[in-house]
């Protein structure tokens, strides 16, 4: 049996990963599931194939997972959805759960703290009802925050490291007997057979889970759905000794579960009124510290036909000047920053069929981690019965 290690800045110790097939190496070209895409949404519905037994191929493009699952927060905000959402992210939990002690990788069941600054964001809060109402004096007891009036503890979410996550879970699944081909490009599929850049591949049912690569490969079918790019930029700092994820009023404006309260108006109108700045950039203030990482810091969001790769200034001096003030600090340290490219989809997931034995299978940005997992699951048993 293969070993692996872990290592806190992301990278995995084990043999072959990362690897492609060497020139005229044999390989298995054929299977029950081909999954398109390493990102926590295909791996998520890797590890549902291979826990069905069936026989599983994972194909990406990179030498390992690169794109928006390890450029997000790395936050599994459960208690953030509604309706159908809140079931697939309770599941995701459950899965996340199981897997984490299994492919060793760093897992934390802390919640999530939202703290509240003004009366109409403790308003939304208590509106909300997910979460247990905390005063002022209790949020400052658990996270190092300035002016603080109020807030909310959501028990259930969890965090990860999303940088050591991904490829620890892929090491382990495919130590488990997926197949993976690491830099291996779709090019394309017709009924049982998908086309890489390394030859084809014959699987009864192959899913697409590409994000917003889904544009290029299904054009039509993203167009018909309304998937477009969001660009979404972060930052890393030094840590400032948070034990929880923190979220606060901004964060307040994008999750549906706030906003369906009676409260919503008055702090969207609030914020359009005294910080455009933030309705302009998509701010949601996030913050998530990692062990032997540091505190993620998010984020600026825009939904763009064409997400420029060029980072306006504009939108980490926001960030920062935000950070600082809610952790009362004249200076913060920033390590890292970076934009994440990932699919907008109305309502947040799509599952859809491209041909015979072709799916599409995506989670948008802000909820593939919280949602992917359990996503795979549904999807496999769609095609295989429950």
């Amino acid at each position: 049996m293969n070993t692996w290690q872990t290592r806190r800045d992301g990278l995995v110790k084990w043999p072959g990963y990362g690897r492609g097939p060497a020139y005229g190496e044999r390989v298995n070209n054929a299977y029950d599931v081909a999954v398109v895409g390493a990102g926590i949404v295909g791996l998520g519905h890797a590890a549902a194939a291979h826990a069905r037994g069936l026989r599983t191929v994972v194909v990406e493009r990179s030498p390992r997972a690169r794109g928006a699952t390890v450029r997000g927060s790395g936050h599994v905000g459960t208690t953030l959805q509604v309706d159908a959402h809140r079931a697939l992210a309770a599941r995701t939990r459950e899965l996340f759960l199981s897997y984490a002690p299994r492919a060793r990788f760093w897992l934390a069941r802390r919640g999530t703290l939202a703290v509240a600054t003004a009366d109409d964001e403790l308003e939304v809060l208590r509106g909300a009802g997910t979460g247990r109402i905390l005063s002022g004096r209790e949020v400052t007891d658990l996270a190092p925050v300035a002016g603080a009036i109020g807030g909310a503890l959501y028990r259930d979410d969890m965090q990860l490291n999303p940088r050591e996550m991904a490829p620890a879970f892929a090491a382990w699944l495919a130590a488990e007997g997926v197949d993976f081909r690491w830099r291996t490009t779709a090019l394309g599929a017709d009924p049982g057979s998908l086309a890489t850049s390394r030859g084809d591949i014959r699987a009864d049912n192959i899913v697409f889970c590409v994000g917003v690569d889904l544009e290029s490969l299904w054009p039509d079918l993203a167009a018909r759905h309304g998937v477009r790019r969001r660009a979404t930029d972060m930052m890393l700092a030094t840590g400032v000794g948070l034990e929880f994820p923190v979220i606060t009023g901004s964060t307040m404006l994008r999750h549906e579960v706030f906003r369906e309260t009676p409260a919503h108006a008055d702090l969207l109108s609030r914020f359009e009124r005294e910080r455009p700045d933030i309705i302009d950039l998509g701010v949601g203030q996030t913050y998530a510290e990692v062990s032997g990482l540091g505190v993620l810091i998010g984020a600026a969001h825009r939904d763009e036909d064409d997400a420029w790769p060029f980072q306006e200034e504009v939108a980490f001096d926001v960030l920062s000047r935000e950070a600082r003030r809610l952790f009362g600090q004249k200076r913060l340290d920033v390590r890292q920053r970076w934009r994440a490219v990932a699919a907008a989809v109305p309502g947040d997931t799509l599952r859809a069929r491209a041909g015979d034995g072709i799916h599409v299978s995506a989670a948008g940005g802000d909820s593939a981690m919280s949602m992917g997992l359990a996503l795979g699951e549904t999807v496999l048993a769609d095609l295989y019965g429950p």
